[in-house]
Order: C-alpha cells, then sequence, then structure tokens
C-alpha cells in the first residue's frame, strides 16, 4: 500500500513533467512562429526610368500611368549604326528602344570611401547599388553610420556585366589593380557590406530575370533563421553595350515599338530596360517594436525550376502553379485571400498565355465572384531583368499603402490565346480603388529565363496600424 509521501512524491513529479511538456510546446510553438514570422518593408529606395529617383517619384509616375520609354541616349550605343528592323540582320538591333536611368557618369567616389583611381574600374551597378541602399536606410529612418558592426545582411540581384566587357575590350596594359572588385558581381554585394560595416549574410544572386526576387526569398529566410536582424535586398540593371540587346534582337524576344504589350495581342516581346531598387526588411516584431513605418508584409515566399521543358528558356505553366501554391502555403494565405497579383508579364505571344493560365489554374475556384487583378509594371518601365522582381515588389508595396492599384498600360485587345471567358482574371486599366475591411493581400510573381521562378505574397497590415491588433493577428 502506497505511503501518502510515496503519493506526494508521485503528484509532484506528475505536476513537474506537465510544466516541462508545456514549457517544450511553447519553445516548438516559438520556433514554428519564428519560421512563419511576416518579414516588414520599412524602407525603399530606387532608380528607375521615367527621372524616378525616389519611391514618391515611383508612385506618381505609376498612378498617372506614365510610359517611361525614351530612345537609346547617346551616352550608350548609336542608334543608327545598330537599328535595323529585321531582326535577322546580322549584328543589328530591331527596336531603337529602352527604358533608361541618367547621371551615367555621375557618381561621388569620395562620399563612399572610394579613390578617384578605383571609381574609374567600378562597374555602374555599384555605384548605383551604393547610392540607392544609402537612400533606402535613409528612408527607413536609419543612419547608415549607425550600422557599422551590426548583424544586417545584403542580398543582391545582379547578372550583367556590360562594363567588365567594355574595360576588357581595351589594351591590356590598360588592366588596373581594380578591374576584378569593381566588376565581380559578388563585390557588388561585398562593397555594400563593407562600406556600411555590415557582419551578417552579404550575397549576390543571379538567376537573370528572377535574381531581384530570388534575393528577397533567400534575405526572408536569414532573417526568420536570425542569420540577419536587418536585411538590405535589392536588383540592379545597367544597359551599356548594344551587345546582348544584339543577341535578344535575334532570337527575336524584342518588341519592335519598344512597348511591354503584356497580355495584349499585339504582344512581341519585351524592350530592356535599367535601374536599381532596394528595401530595408525586419522582422514584423522588431519593427513594430522600434516604431517604424510598414510600408507592407511578406508573408509568404518560395522558388523552384523549370526543369525539362519545351526549351530551356521556355516558360514552364505546370512550375508556375507549384511555386504559387507554394508560396500561399508558406504564408498560410488562402487564394480567395489574394486580391491582386503583379505578374511577370514580358509580353510575349507565348509566355503571356502561360502564365495567365498558371494563374487561372491556382486562383480560378476562389474568384468565380471576384476577379483577381492581375498587371505588369513591365508596362509602364521595361523589363529590368535582374532588377525586374525588386520593381514590381516595389510596386505592390506602394499599391498597398496607397489602396490603389495602378493602371497596367498598352492593353488594348486581350491576347486571343487565352481563354479569357474561363479564367477570372481583370486587367486594370485604369487607376482602381483598392480598399477592404480585411487585410489586402498581393502576389509578386518573377520568372528567370533560366528557369528560376519566384513568387511572393505581401499584405498591409492595416488593422495593426488602425485597430492596434496584436502581432498574433498576423502571425497564424
Amino acid at each position: 500500500m502506497n505511503q501518502p509521501s510515496d503519493r506526494h512524491d508521485y503528484h509532484s513529479l506528475m505536476q513537474d513533467a506537465l510544466l516541462k511538456l508545456r514549457e517544450m510546446r511553447g519553445k516548438l510553438k516559438a520556433i514554428e512562429d519564428a519560421q512563419t514570422e511576416p518579414i516588414a518593408i520599412v524602407g525603399m529606395g530606387c532608380r528607375f526610368p521615367g527621372n524616378v529617383d525616389n519611391p514618391a517619384d515611383f508612385w506618381q509616375l505609376l498612378r498617372s500611368g506614365q510610359d517611361a520609354i525614351t530612345e537609346v541616349p547617346q551616352d550608350r550605343w548609336q542608334n543608327d549604326d545598330f537599328y535595323d528592323a529585321n531582326p535577322e540582320t546580322l549584328g543589328k538591333i530591331s527596336t531603337r528602344y529602352g527604358g533608361f536611368v541618367g547621371n551615367l557618369q555621375n557618381f561621388d567616389a569620395e562620399f563612399f570611401g572610394i579613390a578617384d583611381r578605383e571609381a574609374v574600374s567600378l562597374d555602374p551597378q555599384q555605384r548605383l547599388l551604393l547610392e540607392v541602399s544609402w537612400e533606402a536606410l535613409e528612408h527607413a529612418g536609419i543612419i547608415p553610420e549607425h550600422l557599422a558592426a551590426s548583424v544586417t545582411g545584403v542580398f543582391i540581384g545582379i547578372s550583367s556585366n556590360d562594363y567588365s566587357q567594355y574595360l576588357l575590350s581595351r589594351d591590356y596594359r590598360e588592366i588596373d589593380a581594380y578591374l576584378a572588385t569593381g566588376n565581380s558581381h559578388s563585390t557588388a554585394a561585398g562593397r555594400l557590406s563593407y562600406t556600411l560595416g555590415l557582419i551578417g549574410p552579404s550575397m549576390a544572386v543571379d538567376t537573370a530575370c528572377s535574381s531581384s526576387l530570388t534575393a528577397v526569398h533567400l534575405a526572408c529566410q536569414s532573417l526568420r533563421q536570425q542569420e540577419c536582424s536587418l536585411a538590405l535586398v535589392g536588383g540592379v540593371n545597367r544597359l551599356l553595350s548594344p551587345d546582348f540587346s544584339i543577341n535578344f534582337s535575334r532570337a527575336k524576344m524584342l518588341a519592335a515599338d519598344g512597348r511591354c504589350k503584356t497580355f495584349d495581342a499585339r504582344a512581341d516581346g519585351f524592350v530592356r530596360a535599367e535601374g536599381c531598387g532596394v528595401v530595408v526588411l525586419k522582422r514584423l516584431s522588431d519593427a513594430v517594436a522600434a516604431g517604424d513605418r510598414i510600408w507592407a508584409l511578406i508573408r509568404g515566399t518560395a522558388i523552384n525550376q523549370d526543369g525539362r521543358s519545351s526549351g530551356l528558356t521556355v516558360p514552364n505553366g505546370v512550375a508556375q502553379q507549384a511555386v504559387i501554391r507554394q508560396a500561399l502555403s508558406n504564408g498560410c494565405n488562402d487564394p480567395a485571400e489574394v486580391s491582386y497579383v503583379e505578374a511577370h508579364g514580358t509580353g510575349t505571344a507565348l509566355g503571356d498565355p502561360i502564365e495567365l493560365l498558371a494563374l487561372g489554374e491556382v486562383f480560378g475556384e476562389s474568384h468565380q465572384h471576384s476577379p483577381l487583378r492581375v498587371g505588369s509594371v513591365k508596362t509602364n518601365l521595361g523589363h529590368l531583368e535582374a532588377a525586374a522582381g525588386i520593381a514590381g515588389l516595389m510596386k505592390v508595396a506602394l499599391a498597398l499603402y496607397h489602396q490603389e492599384i495602378p493602371p497596367h498600360l498598352h492593353f488594348q485587345q486581350p491576347n486571343p490565346h487565352v481563354p479569357w471567358d474561363q479564367l477570372p482574371l481583370q486587367i486594370p486599366t485604369a487607376l482602381t480603388a483598392w480598399q477592404s475591411d480585411t487585410p489586402r493581400v498581393a502576389g509578386v510573381s518573377s520568372f528567370g529565363f533560366s528557369g528560376t521562378n519566384a513568387m511572393q505574397f505581401y499584405l498591409l497590415p492595416m488593422l495593426l496600424l488602425l485597430f492596434n491588433h496584436p502581432i498574433e493577428r498576423f502571425i497564424r
């Protein structure tokens, strides 16, 4: 027969076991919550075609429906020397147009502690990244000098190398000690970390057109894994040489009129463009604790690969569906919650129908009574290649914040290869109010011609800002 003291010891042991079980469950929930915590966009910086020097300029261009495409400026290459309307003509480009950012030669090397002799070999892409990153931090209310020795990560999408090709085309005796560090993609990210004294992860990402959105995906993972407490994330592209434009022309990728006529019957290719966008990211809990302005929240991200399709650069609709579904799952989002998607939308006869059909497969059933709006910033800016995804991200963040969907340009007659009557999709061709009693959710797609696809979902925490709901409302 058990003695009273034995019963007391057994009861005490059971209480201790239950307490430890609760503690373990609490720790497990904290780990699970950390893996899905929304990431806050707290600052942005940009240089885009159309004289866009900051996010306010960008929003004005978007909401006014401005087309930022121009003829190729003379400080790049001579149009008359390279233009020929026939894409089969050797050594020629079948369009005279592009999206360009000015002040190519302007750079305050001394401000960033770079000697003039080193700046000569510094890729204009690296110069632009330094300037825009600094401005993004200031936009976030962060003094850049105060980040020294902080665990801040840097994730940069970059893929072109026009400047290094130019430098290597000179006499070999002109090669200096700075060519490699001035033009390697790795140092585009590393120089930012070095200049600001950052000790978090630092990497350049090249998945072609999806580079910058893939960089965002990696940055979100790094923040959630506690590898960094702040992240500078962006993409950059500069068009300095006609070489790849000749290549794309020969491949019949370029639109003759220099316009991305995304989803339109006239879609005949894209127009090349340049620019730079950088966002400052924090975990939501850290952003709220710091009292930061939150432009939007990143809920779920995903990347995948096309694998074997009908061609290396041919989009894979099944893979696109998969990456969308994975991003929805990772962000704990129901397809019915999504009211807008910023499409990759290059404006090609092959790519546009594949992308719209993929969206229809994922969102069709949930949007029978409320069409999903779909647009593309490429109709404003052109295709920024490695910086395309970050431009789409910033468009969505600004649209969420201002509660308006900007007009999608150059959409006159729907692409006849798309079964529009079977897809609950709507292309917003005018500035559209975007208000809701629930948090607005949007997606951003970016697909690289290397086959790497990226998809992300965002929302604006209006309930959090207006009604002081707890953070847990957004960590489901």
